[in-house]
Protein backbone atom coordinates (compact mmCIF):
# COMPACT_ATOMS: atom_id res chain seq x y z
CA UNK A 1 0.00 0.00 0.00
CA UNK A 2 1.43 3.28 -0.71
CA UNK A 3 1.60 5.81 1.82
CA UNK A 4 0.57 9.19 1.45
CA UNK A 5 2.24 12.21 3.10
CA UNK A 6 0.64 15.68 3.95
CA UNK A 7 2.50 18.34 3.51
CA UNK A 8 2.59 21.97 5.33
CA UNK A 9 2.82 25.25 4.33
CA UNK A 10 3.97 28.13 5.47
CA UNK A 11 1.79 30.83 3.09
CA UNK A 12 3.87 33.91 4.69
CA UNK A 13 7.02 32.09 3.49
CA UNK A 14 5.62 31.37 0.10
CA UNK A 15 3.72 34.67 -0.33
CA UNK A 16 7.68 35.93 0.65
CA UNK A 17 9.01 33.76 -1.60
CA UNK A 18 7.13 34.80 -4.96
CA UNK A 19 7.64 38.33 -4.08
CA UNK A 20 11.56 37.55 -4.12
CA UNK A 21 11.63 35.83 -7.42
CA UNK A 22 9.53 38.78 -8.87
CA UNK A 23 11.45 41.83 -7.29
CA UNK A 24 14.90 39.84 -8.32
CA UNK A 25 13.21 39.06 -12.09
CA UNK A 26 11.95 42.54 -12.54
CA UNK A 27 15.78 43.68 -11.70
CA UNK A 28 17.60 41.69 -13.96
CA UNK A 29 14.78 43.22 -16.91
CA UNK A 30 15.78 46.99 -15.76
CA UNK A 31 19.43 46.19 -15.77
CA UNK A 32 18.64 44.83 -19.69
CA UNK A 33 17.24 47.89 -20.59
CA UNK A 34 20.19 49.59 -18.79
CA UNK A 35 17.73 51.27 -16.21
CA UNK A 36 19.07 51.89 -12.46
CA UNK A 37 16.93 49.57 -10.57
CA UNK A 38 16.93 50.93 -6.81
CA UNK A 39 15.96 54.35 -8.61
CA UNK A 40 12.78 52.60 -10.90
CA UNK A 41 12.06 50.57 -7.63
CA UNK A 42 12.03 53.47 -5.29
CA UNK A 43 9.76 55.48 -7.81
CA UNK A 44 7.38 52.75 -8.30
CA UNK A 45 6.72 51.82 -4.94
CA UNK A 46 6.71 55.35 -3.56
CA UNK A 47 4.03 56.98 -6.01
CA UNK A 48 2.48 53.62 -7.57
CA UNK A 49 3.11 54.87 -10.92
CA UNK A 50 3.66 51.81 -12.94
CA UNK A 51 5.34 54.13 -15.45
CA UNK A 52 8.78 53.81 -13.23
CA UNK A 53 8.96 49.76 -14.56
CA UNK A 54 9.48 49.27 -18.03
CA UNK A 55 6.79 46.70 -20.24
CA UNK A 56 9.96 45.20 -21.67
CA UNK A 57 9.40 41.01 -21.06
CA UNK A 58 6.21 41.84 -19.20
CA UNK A 59 7.97 43.50 -15.94
CA UNK A 60 5.61 46.03 -15.41
CA UNK A 61 2.73 43.08 -15.06
CA UNK A 62 4.82 41.05 -12.76
CA UNK A 63 5.18 43.94 -10.16
CA UNK A 64 1.87 44.93 -10.34
CA UNK A 65 0.87 41.66 -9.78
CA UNK A 66 1.91 42.21 -6.50
CA UNK A 67 0.66 44.61 -3.64
CA UNK A 68 3.50 47.54 -3.48
CA UNK A 69 2.43 46.84 0.71
CA UNK A 70 3.47 43.03 -0.01
CA UNK A 71 6.89 44.57 -1.42
CA UNK A 72 8.12 47.07 1.19
CA UNK A 73 7.06 44.79 3.81
CA UNK A 74 9.33 41.91 2.22
CA UNK A 75 11.95 45.00 1.97
CA UNK A 76 12.35 45.73 5.28
CA UNK A 77 12.38 42.59 6.64
CA UNK A 78 15.27 41.53 4.48
CA UNK A 79 16.86 44.53 5.28
CA UNK A 80 16.01 44.95 8.68
CA UNK A 81 15.37 41.24 10.07
CA UNK A 82 18.91 39.90 8.66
Amino acid sequence: MEEKTTYLYDLKELDDKIVEETLLEVIEILKDKKYRPINQLTGYLMSGDPGYITSYRDARKKIASIDRSKIIEFLLKKGLMK
